[in-house]
């Protein structure tokens, strides 16, 4: 049986807004943890990088930033926010795929991914350019976000994502809504990436929305953890809200579902929406991070996960 803490994370306490996507580094004496939370501008909201770090038995503390990156310049790819920011460690450094957002005029949002560097163990990054390292292209002409990297000996990089299907007028939506898929990018440099928009994890109903997938090898096996949710009535029906999904592959490309695999204990702050989720490996056990209800407006929880 998984054994589950439960909420470790409220960001209210700390005078934040919403703490979407946890993503972790493991370091010897603790886990730091990264998320986007988000700040006034104007009438809407824009999303910049935090992080908490924790003890490795997740009971304190230690410190909470706010400043781990500037925020977008004028016009750029990330002027509006990223979410989500995405770290990995790369020999000596940490680097993150940042997903960076702006607002458009006749659909609400364009997205594409970003790289950036550590020279500090994590405490600050640099963005390697203002520009994207990957955006839309003729076989994937919409939106780009939620990369993560996973290093291997064999491929690369290689690069697990979401690309925009369409946007689209609904009846039932007041505004154009959006559908994407998960498909997979290889790269030798981390700038050049080579893709073919294909979907590689299976929808489950017409109109199903992937997001945010998150990769680990564990006990001869590659994992994969996702959200998943309908592009219509997600905001304001949980029937229609997020999940967590699960695949697993033998060889990094081929992947079968079974959304089975995982079952977060529903909780007041996350009965209604389970999503952002974030797998990662310490001193010997899988760990699962997840977030709640209003699109992480109430924090994060953390599983340890068994029978993987």
């Amino acid at each position: 049986m998984s054994y589950n803490y439960g909420r470790i994370f409220i960001p209210q306490d700390y005078g934040l807004e919403y703490c979407k996507s946890p993503q972790a580094i493991v370091f010897d004496e603790f886990v730091r943890i990264y998320f986007s939370y988000c700040v006034p501008d104007g009438k809407k909201l824009i999303s910049r990088t935090g992080f908490v770090d924790f003890d490795k038995k997740f009971k304190k503390i230690r410190k909470v930033s706010k400043d781990v990156m500037p925020d977008g310049v004028l016009g750029a790819f990330d002027e509006h926010g990223i979410f989500p920011f995405s770290p990995f460690r790369d020999g000596t450094q940490i680097k993150a795929i940042t997903s960076g957002w702006t607002r458009r005029q006749s659909v609400s949002t364009d997205a594409a991914l970003g790289l950036a560097v550590s020279n500090d163990a994590g405490e600050t990054f640099k963005r390697y350019g203002d520009g994207p390292v990957m955006a839309a292209t003729v076989n994937e002409p919409y939106l780009v976000a939620d990369g993560f990297v996973v290093k291997s000996d064999e491929y690369g990089y290689l690069m697990y994502y979401i690309f925009g299907t369409d946007w689209a007028d609904y009846d039932e939506a007041d505004q154009p809504e959006r559908t994407y898929k998960i498909a997979i990018a290889q790269s030798d440099n981390l700038l050049d990436w080579k893709r073919d928009g294909k979907q590689i994890i299976e929808s489950r109903f017409p109109g199903e929305a992937q997001a945010l997938p998150t990769v680990i090898y564990w006990k001869g096996c590659w994992h994969m953890a996702f959200c998943y949710r309908h592009t219509v009535g997600f905001r304001n029906d949980s029937s229609h809200a997020y999940r967590i999904g699960y695949a697993s592959s033998l060889d990094m490309w081929n992947w079968k579902r079974d959304d089975s695999k995982i079952k977060i204990p529903l909780e007041d702050w996350c009965n209604e929406m389970q999503c952002y989720p974030n797998l990662f490996k310490m001193d010997g056990n899988l760990y699962f991070l997840y977030n709640g209800n209003h699109f992480a407006q109430n924090g994060f929880g953390l599983m340890k996960l068994e029978g993987f």
